[in-house]
């Protein structure tokens, strides 16, 4: 078999590939030639690749399984000596950065968009995972950007399709194939940080829950964990099932698109605890019976629970979260006199922490936390995290917060998504955002007075880096904050999404309603921002 090199007709066009990797619709990876284009972009700007080993895997959606067999057959031709591919083509984002690490690979490829919808008419994605198993950095995606705007040509070999799905080793030209168990790797891994025979025990005495995998990856995992090792009765695990469209719905763990498992949590057999995980399994969403954990709020409790986990008994080398992320997690570091560091949002960001030693554990609002352990925030582990906590404690998820917000305070707190608007309208709005905010010092809005107005810049402490317009940021004497940040994560128009947020130390106050508690800084927010004027827009897509 020859490797062929082909000149393409169609160049490449899109949009920087960023944390995220590239995401466009199924039809616009499905243009003759666009995929590998991209593919060989990425190889190209990889340096010393030949003769490695790559990891390729993804979530199962539409097109993942040709796009697999594509990248096999070009990473044979540019020189890979090994490819580990997930059975089926089947990999979570978390167990393939779990498997970069183990294996000690050069880099991987995850084929996800993350937690948009899936299907012929929706949403795929690529991704380059460097060899730490974490999100390529910026220098890699600037160099991969750089190739696409200058690639003719691409290597592929001309072979059959590989067997994908049965266990075991097969030869693509010079290069190895080997199917790997998607679930195995990643299980030994959590079995390491947990104390599974205390979960196991804990539902042995009647704990009961439900985990919504959203007809998406985490599916065999969660069965694998849930089910299958713990104990959990069968049925935990629902929508348990990978299909490449998610059954027709939006694998986006949140209060909206999960509604199923939120009723089953108010309904009148309500289990003790649900949790559900997205597309690709790096994200979670945390419930109680009649309760709802925010994403910062768990953050905060985890960093303040982990010395009962084994893989953290230890204690914690630092905290990280991204800057739009409550300043919760920030109270329970100041007691625990470790460090806490505020990164602009995006995984990447928490590598260098992380590989440095900095810190132990991360997250950011947008259901995503994760540790150490891997190089990616991960949805399965943050439920056991939970799981295990629950285990040892005993108490029920609201007790545990309110035992939490007594001791720390609690930080009200409330993300507002305006989902595809026009961008050119997003954009403005930034640009009016970013010439009146730094002037608000000092001055009375409402019942707040601004402290300071800014658009937050970072400079990466481990390589000095900066990575500046993170958001703007309105910073109140009270500590309450509102930010402004349009998101990369779709795929049509622009998402704004606005985050507030207001500390109440008295811990008689912390059972408020959380809208009503931000309901002027809500205003405020939209009056600074035209929310309406510039968008036509009078209520956001979704409220988390």
């Amino acid at each position: 078999m020859i490797a062929h090199r082909i000149v393409s007709t169609v160049p490449f066009s899109g949009q920087k590939p960023g944390t995220s990797g590239l995401r466009k619709k199924v039809t616009v990876f499905q243009q003759p030639h666009y995929l590998e284009n991209f593919i060989q972009a990425i190889f190209d700007s990889l340096e010393d690749s030949a003769r490695q080993t790559l990891v390729v895997g993804g979530d199962g959606r539409f097109f993942n399984r040709p796009a697999v067999q594509v990248i096999l057959k070009m990473a044979a031709a540019n020189g890979f000596e090994r490819c580990l591919v997930g059975q089926g083509g089947i990999l979570s984002t978390p167990a393939a950065s779990c498997v970069i690490r183990k294996y000690h690979a050069f880099g991987g490829l995850v084929l996800s968009a993350s937690h948009n919808p899936g299907g012929p008419q929706e949403d795929f994605g690529i991704k380059y995972n460097i060899g730490n198993g974490g999100p390529a950095p910026e220098k890699v995606t600037d160099a991969i950007y750089t190739r696409t705007g200058v690639i003719d040509s691409y290597r592929i070999l001309a072979a059959p399709d590989v067997d994908i799905d049965s266990l075991g080793q097969r030869i693509l030209g010079d290069m190895t194939v080997e199917v790997i168990d998607s679930v195995r790797d990643y299980v030994t891994l959590m079995q390491n940080l947990f104390d599974f025979n205390r979960i196991r025990d804990f539902f042995r005495s009647g704990f009961r829950m439900r985990f919504d995998a959203m007809h998406a990856v985490t599916g065999p995992y969660a069965r694998a964990i849930l089910e299958e090792m713990l104990g959990a009765p069968v049925g935990t695990v629902m929508n348990a099932i990978p299909l490449e469209d998610f059954g027709g719905h939006h694998p986006d763990p949140n209060l909206v698109h999960a509604c199923d498992l939120v009723q089953t949590l108010h309904g009148p057999d309500a289990p003790d605890f649900g949790a559900a995980s997205d597309g690709d399994g790096d994200r979670n969403m945390i419930l109680g019976r009649m309760s709802f954990v925010t994403p910062s709020d768990s953050l905060a409790v985890i960093a303040a629970n982990a010395h009962l986990i084994p893989g953290y008994a230890e204690g914690l080398a630092g905290v990280a979260r991204s800057m739009p992320t409550s300043s919760a997690v920030d109270r329970v570091a100041l007691k625990k006199g470790i460090r806490v560091h505020e990164t602009p949002t995006g995984w990447k960001f928490f590598g260098n922490l992380l590989d440095s030693g900095a810190v132990t554990l991360c997250g950011e609002e947008s259901f995503g936390t994760g540790s150490n352990h891997v190089r990616e925030k991960d949805g399965v582990w943050a439920v056991l995290m939970w799981l295990n906590i629950l285990a040892v404690r005993r108490k029920s998820v609201a007790e545990i917060l309110r035992i939490h917000w007594r001791g720390y305070g609690r930080n009200y707190y409330s993300r507002h998504d305006y989902e595809g608007i026009d961008s050119a309208a997003a954009d403005a709005m930034m640009t009016h955002l970013r010439a009146t905010v730094p002037g608000l010092a000092d001055r009375r809005l409402g019942s707040f007075t601004v402290a300071c107005g800014d658009d937050f810049c970072y400079t990466d402490p481990v390589d000095g880096s900066v990575s500046s317009r993170q958001g703007v940021r309105v910073l109140f004497t009270d500590g309450s904050r509102i930010v402004f940040r349009l998101s990369g994560t779709g795929t049509e128009g622009a998402t704004l999404r606005v985050y507030v947020e207001k500390y109440e130390p008295d811990h008689t106050r912390h059972d408020q309603n959380t809208q009503e508690t931000l309901a002027e800084l809500v205003q405020l927010a939209n009056t600074l921002a035209e929310i309406r004027e510039r968008t036509g827009r009078t209520q956001p897509s979704v409220v988390t």
